[in-house]
């Protein structure tokens, strides 16, 4: 029997995940059954049970790419050792995100409102979230080592900050459609561009 490469393995791996995910986009998480999956990806049902034992593995295999991927963005941030500021570093991030994995934004939203009912999911985004507010919080000591940013806030808090203002950007564009990062990172920069001292008050 000929062996198979283990290239060819995750080739086939993307293709069911990609399938499925075409699937969920278009008719959810619940309007999609895995023979809408063995259709849409033309392979047999022990071919993607091979990869998948359920629906469920799915949709987390989903998640932990999203989480993986936004995870290697912010690492080379960290080994870098000198991180560009947040904006730039968010919306390198949200770009990766973008380019490397091909589903709607609306597939975000779907993700998190399915971790409220799937215990296994809940698990896989809570163990991919502290992985990133590590990865931002180092960044954070680092910003503050280098007097880049104030030293007497929390490095977490500020973490918090960063990761909340990116779930929010997303489930805008999940919401209301595509909008741009150019307008997400124009944003930061107006936030970061405040000065409480800085120019003549009013009156």
């Amino acid at each position: 029997m000929a062996r198979v490469s283990p290239e060819h393995l995750a080739a086939r791996r993307q293709q069911i995940l990609d399938g499925a995910a075409r699937c969920f986009a278009r008719d959810g998480f619940h309007g999609t059954s895995m023979q809408d999956v063995l259709r849409e990806t033309g392979l047999s049902a022990g071919a993607v049970y091979r990869y998948f034992p359920s629906k469920d593995a799915i949709i987390g295999a989903l998640a932990a790419n999203v989480l993986a991927t936004v995870g290697r963005s912010f690492q080379q941030a960290v080994e870098s050792g000198h991180p560009p500021p947040p904006d730039e570093l968010l919306t390198h991030g949200l770009r990766k995100v973008a380019d490397q994995l091909g589903f709607p934004p609306s597939m975000v939203i779907q993700v998190w409102a399915e971790t409220l009912r799937n215990p296994e999911l809940h698990a896989v985004f809570q163990d991919g979230f502290a992985h990133l507010l590590a990865l931002w919080t180092r960044i954070v000591v680092t910003y503050q080592r280098e007097g880049r940013m104030r030293a007497d806030i929390e490095p977490e808090s500020v973490a918090r900050a960063l990761a909340a203002s990116v779930q929010g950007f997303l489930l805008q564009r999940g919401l209301f459609g595509a909008v741009d990062t150019s307008v997400f990172t124009e944003g930061m920069r107006g936030l970061l561009s405040f000065d409480d001292g800085a120019g003549e008050r009013p009156g």
